[in-house]
């Protein structure tokens, strides 16, 4: 029997460049306020938030990634035709079919590399980093083009207070391209479904036309009325996010800094030779203690970009590396520890060397 050739391997890979878009409206606490029960006092000591940023109507998820992705590719010096991939992570995009990443390659000229989207909301751009990493060492691709983008303010409802006034908008892309030493570590990354519904949509898609035409599945308790079992003359037919805030911040707190741990081990490395650490930015404490978890000294920089930028969901890792190097440009080259966390639920952790 013949043997089958295989391609020729890559020893290392590391991020080569980063780039990302942050949408030019800025919303403030007073602004929320106008549509829930709350005061900017109460938001900033529960969550750490004062703004987060949301697209204007005509700004797209594909508008937002292309800039995020052209600034990442003058930053790692490279071509979009020299591009082996193009992951895109989103939870956002209206589409269901085609990708976004199809469409985006097509929009840099990166045609015909791969292109596939990733549905891990806010630890997708962690697992795009994974993948990325596979492909590059494993000799399929020279380079892979990584985003993280969400237009959160499709789908949410801003009346609604469990989710919708911690979330943002914003794109974060990220060039993986082969290295002469490791710049990615083993990715631990991993689910629990049992928490499915901890973040979720109101209702699925389905519902629309069961209660447009009358037909198909029984709409979802959320549209039905409970005396009546009819639809709510005010039920909104598109679907939005909820979120079980409690058992959100529990998992994250506590469960998903024993992953965090578990990035640095397989690493090889402790939280004393790390410069910086960049999680997903969920909430401020959240972040605080998860550090305190994981025992950081002090000479480890916290990314906090969600004090000004909310939760972007999948773009916040990669927004929030891109701010922490602009000001803080000396850890270009150092140890970082990022980890996304979010719906699913689902998590993906690795330790980076920083552009």
């Amino acid at each position: 029997m013949v043997t089958l050739k295989q391609q020729q391997t890559n020893a290392h890979s590391r991020i080569l460049g980063l780039g990302v878009y942050r949408p030019d409206v800025v919303v403030t606490n007073d602004d929320v306020c106008q549509w829930i029960e709350s005061s900017d006092e109460w938001i900033q000591q529960r969550t750490g938030i004062r703004t987060r940023h949301r697209a204007a109507e005509e700004v797209s998820v594909l508008d937002m990634s292309e800039h995020a992705a052209r600034e990442a590719l003058a930053a790692a010096g490279i071509e979009a035709s020299q591009l082996g991939g193009v992951i895109v992570s989103t939870i956002s995009f209206p589409y269901l079919t085609p990708s976004a990443a199809a469409a985006l390659a097509e929009r840099l000229g990166a045609t015909p590399a791969p292109a596939f989207d990733i549905s891990a909301a806010c630890a997708g751009y962690c697992y795009g980093i994974a993948q990325a990493d596979a492909l590059v060492r494993s000799g399929a691709a020279d380079y892979v083009l990584v985003i993280g983008v969400e237009k959160l303010s499709d789908v949410i409802d801003n009346s609604e207070r469990s989710i919708s006034f911690l979330l943002g908008d914003g794109a974060g892309a990220a060039v993986v391209g082969r290295s002469e030493t490791p710049g990615i570590g083993p990715s631990v990354w991993g689910s629990d479904g049992s928490k499915w519904d901890a973040i979720r949509m109101t209702h699925p898609l389905t519902d629309i036309r069961a209660v447009e035409q009358g037909r198909g599945r029984t709409p979802s308790p959320d549209l039905l009325d409970p005396e009546t079992g009819e639809v709510r003359e005010d039920a909104t037919l598109w679907p939005t996010l909820r979120q079980d805030g409690q058992t959100v911040f529990r998992w994250a707190s506590w469960e998903v800094a024993k992953r965090a741990q578990e990035a640095m081990d397989v690493a090889g490395v402790g939280p004393e030779d790390l410069a910086a650490f960049i999680p997903h930015q969920a909430n401020m404490r959240i972040i605080d203690q998860m550090a305190k978890t994981l025992k950081l000294p002090d000479s480890v920089v916290i990314a906090r970009d969600i004090a000004d930028a909310g939760n972007t969901s999948a773009a916040s890792v990669p927004l929030a590396t891109h701010r922490l190097l602009a000001e803080h440009p000396e850890l270009s080259g150092k140890l970082a520890l990022q980890i996304g966390f979010g719906a699913g639920l689902v998590y993906g952790a690795q330790v980076v060397v920083l552009p």
